[in-house]
Parts: C-alpha cells; sequence; structure tokens
C-alpha cells in the first residue's frame, strides 16, 4: 500500500496471521516420522516449565479465566508501557511434513477506537514472525489460532509469545492450550531456485447484486510446472480474508475441483490444495472451484465507500514456489504480501447496467438480461487483476504515446480535478515509459477517491488514487516496478516502492539534490532492504525509510556512476526483467556491471 502523505505514515496495523517464507530444510522419509505434540506443558497446568515468562504470567488468578483446566498465561493487561514474552524451545522431527501451530487466545483491552493497533502480540518461532495480533482482535472469549508451520521441519527454535502495551488502556492476550502437531511424512520438496507454478490462466465468471458489492461465481486456473521437483500441490492466496474475522471470512471457496482442499491457515489467506497426483517438470493441471466475495465497508483496496465498491486482490490467485520453498507470508495492511508470476486473466463480470466496472485489461461491455450488462476483462501477462463497481463518473483521454486512459471518479469529486488527474495520468504513462520501455497494456484505468486512507494503490493497469499529482504519478510508476518488473513484495519492498518514488521524482523534474543529508538511522537493525516483517514491526519507520531514503539512494547511485549510466542501468534492467522477477542481488550486480567505480562500500553505507 503506498503510503505517499506524511499524515499517513505509521497508520494502523491490519492484525494478521502467517507464515513467513523461509529456506526448506532437509527432510526424512514419512516413514522417520512419529506424530507427537512438541510443546510441553501447553496447558500451563504443571506450572511454568518449561516456559520462560515474567512473574505471574503463568497463573489462575481470577482476573481472566483459562479455556481449559485452570491455568493460563496472562501477558500485558497493566495500561502502561510493558513488554511481556512467553517462550519455549521445541524440536519439530525432520521426517514429519505437517507442522501446526495452534492455540486458544482472548484479547480483553480498554482501548476504544476501532481503528488503530495501539498494543500488539506478535507470535514467533525463531526469527521468523508468524502472526500479529492487537486490540483490535478484542473478543467476548477465547478464539482458536492455527497456523501451518510445516517448513520448520528438522529445526529446534523458540516459540515464543510477545506482548507489546503502550503508555495507557489496558490490553491483556491471554493464551491457553497451545499445541504444535506434527505428523506425516514431508511433500515438501528440496530447496529448487526455480519459481513455479508458471504461466497460470484464470478464467473466471461472476455476477453481482444490484449494489455490486457480493459477487459469486466460478473461478479457475490452469498452470505449468517449471520445475525439476515435482509438485505434489499448490496454494491459493486469498489475501482479502485478512479484511475479516477468521473462519467469518469475505472470500469463500468451495467445490474444489483437480485436487483436495485443506482447511484454510494463514488466516484464512492460503488453501492448500493437493493435487490428484504429481506434477512433473512442464506438465500442466487446472484447480477450479467456486467463489463468493463480500466488500466489507471501508474507502480501502478491498472495500466500499458508500456505492463504490473496491476489489483489489478479491481473486484467489496462486502462490509462488522457489529456492525459499512456498511464500506464504502474512498479508500486511502497511505495504504489501504479494508475489505472482506472470499471468493471463479472462473476467466475466455481470451486474447491473447502471454500475460502471473499471476494471484490469481491456474490457468490452455487450447486454445481459433485463437492465444489467455484461464486462468481460482480458488480460495478459498482468501479476493481479482487480476491479471497481459504482455509479463512477468516467472521461477518457490518450496519451501522446497513444495509450487509453480512464479516470472513474466517485461523487464530490470535481470535473476540474478529474480533467487534472486525466492530465497526469497520460503525462505519466509516456513518462515512464519513455524511461523504461513501452508501456504494454494499452489501457489504464484510474479510480479517484479522496476518501482513500492508504494513499494510494496499484494494480496492472487500474490504480486507486487520491487527487494528487505526485500520488497517481507513483501509482502509475508502479505499472512498472511491481507490475512489469515483479518482485517478492513482502521480502523487498524496497524493490518496487523506492525505484517508483525514484521514478516519480525523474517524472516530475526533481533531483533529489541532497535528500540522502537528512537520513537518520532509528537503529543498526534498520535497512532499507529490511522485508515487510521488519516495518510490521517498526510501521512509523516503513515509509520514511523504503519510500524516502530508498529512492535518495538512488538518486546518490545516479550521481555516484552518473547520469547516462544509470538512465541505461534501470531501462536495460527493466528490459532484462521484463515479465520476471527483481531481486537486491540481481539489481546491485547489474549496477555494478554498469561502472567501473567499486560499490561495496556504497551498499554497506546505503544499508542495501
Amino acid at each position: 500500500m503506498r503510503r505517499l502523505l506524511p499524515a499517513l505514515t505509521g497508520a494502523a496495523l491490519f492484525a494478521a496471521t502467517g507464515l513467513a517464507a523461509l529456506a526448506t530444510p532437509n527432510v526424512a522419509s514419512a516413514a522417520d516420522c512419529t506424530p507427537a505434540q512438541v510443546v510441553a506443558n501447553g496447558g500451563f497446568e504443571s506450572g511454568g516449565s518449561p516456559w520462560t515468562a515474567p512473574s505471574g504470567a503463568i497463573t489462575a488468578d481470577s482476573g481472566q479465566s483459562a479455556h481449559s483446566g485452570s491455568s493460563y498465561a496472562w501477558l500485558d493487561g497493566y495500561g502502561s508501557s510493558r513488554t511481556d514474552t512467553l517462550a519455549q524451545s521445541v524440536t519439530l522431527p525432520a521426517g514429519c511434513g505437517t507442522a501446526t501451530l495452534g492455540f486458544w487466545l482472548h484479547v480483553d483491552t480498554a482501548e476504544t477506537t476501532g481503528g488503530t493497533a495501539y498494543d500488539k502480540l506478535s507470535v514467533k518461532l525463531g526469527s521468523t514472525t508468524l502472526a500479529t495480533y492487537s486490540n483490535l482482535d478484542a473478543r467476548a472469549g477465547y478464539v482458536h489460532k492455527s497456523v501451518d508451520v510445516s517448513a520448520f521441519a528438522g529445526q529446534t527454535v523458540t516459540l515464543a509469545f510477545t506482548g507489546v502495551e503502550d503508555a495507557s488502556l489496558q490490553t491483556s492476550f491471554v493464551l491457553d492450550d497451545v499445541t504444535l502437531d506434527v505428523s506425516g511424512g514431508t511433500t515438501t520438496p528440496p530447496a529448487d531456485p526455480t519459481r513455479t507454478p508458471v504461466a497460470p490462466a484464470y478464467t473466471v465468471d461472476l455476477t453481482s447484486d444490484a449494489s455490486g458489492g457480493s459477487w459469486t461465481g466460478h473461478e479457475s486456473v490452469t498452470f505449468s510446472n517449471a520445475s525439476p521437483t515435482a509438485l505434489n500441490e499448490v496454494y491459493l492466496r486469498l489475501w482479502d480474508n485478512a479484511h475479516g474475522s477468521c473462519p467469518s471470512t469475505p472470500i469463500t471457496v468451495t467445490n474444489v475441483t483437480g485436487g483436495t482442499p485443506s482447511p484454510l491457515t494463514v488466516d484464512c489467506t492460503a488453501l492448500r490444495i493437493t493435487l490428484p497426483a504429481p506434477l512433473a517438470q512442464g506438465q500442466s493441471g487446472t484447480v477450479g472451484f467456486d467463489l463468493a466475495i463480500t466488500v466489507p465497508s471501508g474507502a480501502d483496496r478491498f472495500g466500499h465507500d458508500g456505492a463504490y465498491n473496491f476489489l483489489g486482490n478479491a481473486l484467489p490467485v496462486l502462490a509462488v514456489r522457489d529456492a525459499a520453498g512456498w511464500h506464504l507470508d502474512p498479508y500486511t495492511n502497511n505495504g504489501e504480501s504479494f508475489y505472482s508470476v506472470i499471468s493471463d486473466f479472462t473476467v466475466t463480470l455481470d451486474h447491473p447496467t447502471g454500475l460502471l466496472v473499471p476494471a484490469t485489461g481491456t474490457s468490452v461491455d455487450t447486454p445481459g438480461t433485463a437492465g444489467r450488462t455484461v464486462t468481460k476483462a482480458t488480460a495478459s501477462k498482468v501479476r493481479d487483476f482487480a476491479w471497481g463497481a459504482g455509479p463512477f463518473t468516467k472521461i477518457s483521454g490518450t496519451s501522446a504515446a497513444g495509450v487509453k486512459v480512464n479516470v472513474y471518479s466517485v461523487a464530490g469529486i470535481s470535473a476540474a480535478d478529474a480533467k487534472s488527474m486525466l492530465t497526469t495520468a497520460t503525462t505519466a504513462v509516456d513518462s515512464h515509459a519513455q524511461r523504461f520501455g513501452a508501456y504494454p497494456y494499452g489501457e489504464l484505468d484510474a479510480v479517484i477517491d479522496n476518501n482513500f486512507w492508504f494513499g494510494g494503490m496499484e494494480y496492472p493497469g487500474f490504480v486507486l488514487d487520491l487527487v494528487s499529482t505526485t500520488a497517481l504519478t507513483h501509482e502509475i510508476g508502479h505499472q512498472w516496478w511491481y507490475g512489469i518488473v515483479g518482485d517478492d513484495e513482502y521480502t523487498d519492498p524496497w524493490l518496487d516502492e523506492s525505484f517508483t518514488d525514484y521514478a516519480t521524482d525523474l517524472a516530475l523534474g526533481k533531483t533529489g539534490n541532497g535528500c540522502w543529508s537528512s537520513v537518520s538511522w532509528a537503529s543498526s537493525a534498520e535497512r532499507i532492504s529490511n522485508s515487510m516483517a521488519y516495518w510490521d514491526a517498526n510501521s512509523s519507520r516503513y515509509s520514511t525509510v523504503v519510500y524516502g531514503y530508498g529512492k535518495c539512494a538512488l538518486h546518490e547511485l545516479r550521481r555516484t556512476i552518473g547520469d547516462t549510466a544509470m538512465t541505461t542501468l534501470l531501462r536495460n534492467y527493466a528490459q532484462a526483467h521484463w515479465y520476471g522477477v527483481s531481486t537486491t542481488a540481481e539489481f546491485k550486480a547489474a549496477a555494478q556491471a554498469a561502472t567501473t567505480v567499486d560499490l561495496t562500500s556504497f551498499w554497506s553505507q546505503h544499508r542495501l
């Protein structure tokens, strides 16, 4: 999510559960696995051992109640600045391919806000944050949480629950019946750097209700295995389920064909589907399912602002497996978690004629049944698909290079502001194309609503934005840096955000002179190239470092290697990674190859 305005920096972090990507350990055969529950004293009935915890945290105090038995763990709840950690070391047998962390959580708070996470509980296995909860997750009773931690097979790591409370208004994080069940022979492949599955082709047919806020229908995806390692399973990411309360979710998948689904994990955003037979390299498979989408209230990338619906990340998409294993990172509301390969989408949207439906790709409208229109959107070589639905006001234009641009405005956006945004969009799309390569999608839709709390958000050929020249130029820059040149947005957010903010400066004629001189690091651990796991834990610094310091580092790189070399570097790098995936190591290698200057100290100084 694009935090372009200082007032938005450090906005509330949506509590989300999930498994972070790890290198896949060596694993043994199925015969080596003895099913077990490896957490000791998970019900806290045997005193404190082997847990380490603050004095009094493991208790039978009547101030809270146990989920079962008489004892439980009570973290925080003091109404003052405090950090409590509950931890124990656990060993996951190497031969067990399935591992699930489960626990019962009750959140009790005196905070009155409905939108700000003041007090937070993080759940970690080793150095990886699996889940984050906050005062926003307060409920009357216990809620069971479950996380797939199969990627930790063969490791001895510390399981830790850490509650951090701010200076006022208590939040209690109450835990009971913690389990970590291991079983089954492994189906996790050995480490393989090949990204797979590839060439996904999505076919979607959905019908909306009268408001455009509820959609039902069917989705299928055909894909191939590019890896020499067999593909036994795929994962669908139901990203927008992070906007609900698992298991009550806004995205519902039923009647799966082409494989056997498992229970949802990662806060109901990951659906594992075991294939009927392993796919060898070059073989293809198809998975289909019925799909229901309910858009929640709120001017969000997935939400509705009155009559206007925004459906970003609403379609389930395939997760990626690479050298780090399956990427099943948690959803973040502070930025993006999204990582996908280039795909094709054919999406048919049946809706009331009174609603306009801007969407990724090129759209064609045909009459449907009485009072309805069928919008068919076709998008080739994109990473995702998004759309909107509402009584928008639409104006259109064409850039000098021939790109069709549509601006869709909600009520309250003046005609003059809409026209200004159309001018900005046509100028920006050509400016970025001149630097990095021609815009390949023909059409671009910009949906404008000044109620967007996040500033702006990009999808292929489709952006959400405020009335802001800088913000819209930035979002359109993302058509190249994330859209065409992809990256793992959870692991390497700087590769799209810093690059896009740098491109925005260039498009607006800003040189970035002196911007690096204002850099001040918050800690030795702070780096431009940190992952979203770090930025979610340090959300107030995300915009400053990734956007501000990141683009300034690129300006400094330009001054170090020269304007001509930098221009050539970025264009050639974009062309070399066109429809591919960029990594930090690849960019650093390309930059070094573009100059005779030794950049070793540059990367160290700029914390990249």
